[in-house]
């Protein structure tokens, strides 16, 4: 059933890709479209891979404390914990995981900061952070790599946000292009530089943390 969920959803989000390259006057929705079906993509990928109910409260808690420090730091602009919770928790539990605490931490946040279309590109973006997280999982276990990770991926997605804006709701020309980016450089710089300090205080520390619960979760006790 999730292979089936996700042959779906890809065959939609391929048919809304072309939509909008075919019809840039219909951007904003067709990959508001692109972002539903990979999101139920995601959702699907996640149902085999978290079946554990306390890896799913787990989960859920990163998630909940990564909103809660991404609403904490509204007020400093681009400052957000969000990256660095779903890097630890990929690098720690897998990439669905970090792909589940990424998304979710999204989704929960906005419902503080604001829903809207950004919504589904932002819990793609910070899932993704997780999934790279794990990719990266044997060469991010001391402090400085952790963090040069999270400064590249602050950057990534931020300029993800800058390019799905410009393509949603400005003229699809270079010039447009690069008014966005060089409008969003200093906010994604922001980031980039608030994940290094954050990844620097607490990064290695929150994957270490994740790793023993990890293996306690893992643990079969036989009862002879």
């Amino acid at each position: 059933m999730p292979r089936a969920v996700m042959a779906g959803a890809a065959v939609v989000a391929f048919g809304a890709a072309a939509w909008a390259a075919t019809s840039p006057h219909q951007a904003a929705l067709s990959l508001l479209l692109v972002a539903a079906a990979l999101l139920v993509a995601g959702a699907a990928w996640l149902d085999p891979g978290l079946g554990a109910s306390k890896t799913l409260a787990l989960v859920a808690t990163l998630a909940a404390a990564a909103a809660a420090g991404r609403v904490l730091f509204a007020a400093v602009p681009g400052v957000q914990p969000v990256t660095v919770v779903a890097v630890a928790a990929g690098a720690a539990l897998g990439a669905r995981a970090g792909f589940g605490v990424g998304a979710l931490a999204a989704l929960v946040s906005n419902f503080f900061l604001g829903q809207g279309p950004w919504t589904p590109w932002q819990m793609l973006a910070w899932g993704g952070c997780g999934v790279a997280g794990a990719l990266a999982a044997p060469l991010i276990r001391r402090r400085l790599p952790f963090a040069l990770l999270c400064f590249v991926l602050g950057f990534a997605f931020s300029g993800l946000m800058d390019i799905w804006e410009w393509y949603s709701f400005y003229p699809h020309t270079w010039a447009a292009l690069t008014v966005q980016l060089g409008r969003g450089f200093w906010f994604d710089a922001a980031h980039a530089i608030g994940n290094v300090v954050i990844a620097l205080i607490a990064g290695p520390e929150l994957r270490r943390l994740l790793e023993r619960y990890g293996r306690r979760l893992r643990t079969e006790i036989s009862w002879a």
